[in-house]
């Protein structure tokens, strides 16, 4: 599970009320969102169909993660971090190249999937959470209902998930790992809407052409990308069929 913490970009916008801003920052963050998506998809399908690379992060012995596997794993929280800290210090350049190593990481630590579930569960699976993914992006986007209150909530109940969900990384209990994949769901479903509704008023309120604005594009993408795939991997692990 991969954190992301937006809510510092309102704090870089004047919100005011115009719809063609708004679907034209809408189209740039999905763009990038696209991206990231088919970056980390090459990277994940590379691993996995080349076994010299598979083995930098599977151990063919032991069978579990290397020390690079390790890296591969956690590193997207530490590009999570930075991005999240260091946005009003990091340039346009600063930030897109981290979001690219994001996507790369991610793509790493994707590649083991394929080790573990069939690729026609994968692909099933992928397809719905793209569906889901879809509905409640276009609910939140098209809704008149202030959100705020209700995905800081959420926010607050996902941030416990995922640190219930890194010390279970640990303890390795297949149970609570289930029964955390189910919270996991319900939390990206509706931050999928919360989170389009907040980029929504941020891209009405932007300067476009400025080097800010250029880095709430990556940032955006960002937030919709790891929510998206956090969706994909908490339903894939309910859904999915093992090897």
């Amino acid at each position: 599970m991969e954190s992301n913490n937006p809510d510092y970009v309102y704090d870089n916008v004047i919100q005011i009320n115009d719809a063609d801003a708004s679907r034209k920052y809408m189209a740039k963050v999905f763009m990038w969102m696209f991206a990231a998506l088919g970056i980390s998809a090459f990277v994940a399908f590379e691993f996995a169909t080349h076994l010299e690379l598979m083995t930098l992060i599977i151990d063919p012995v032991r069978g579990g993660f290397t020390g690079l596997g390790y890296v591969a794993v956690f590193s997207p929280l530490a590009f999570a971090l930075v991005m999240n800290f260091g946005f009003n210090r990091l340039s346009y350049t600063a930030i897109l190249t981290l979001f690219i190593a994001y996507a790369v990481a991610i793509g790493v630590s994707l590649s083991v999937i394929g080790l573990i579930y069939t690729a026609s569960s994968i692909f099933g699976v992928f397809l719905s959470s793209a569906l889901i993914f879809g509905i409640m992006a276009v609910a939140g986007y098209t809704t008149s209902m202030d959100l705020t209150k209700f995905g800081s909530i959420l926010y607050m109940i996902f941030i416990g998930a995922f640190v219930v969900s890194l010390v279970n990384f640990f303890m390795g209990s297949a149970q609570l790992s289930y029964i955390i994949s189910f919270v996991f769901v319900a939390l990206m479903i509706g931050l999928t809407a919360y989170y389009m509704q907040m980029l929504k008023r941020i891209g009405a309120g932007i300067e476009y052409g400025s080097a800010e604005s250029k880095k709430l594009v990556i940032i955006g993408a960002y937030v919709l990308y790891t929510t998206f795939i956090n969706l994909f991997m908490s339903m894939l692990r309910i859904f999915g069929s093992r090897r």
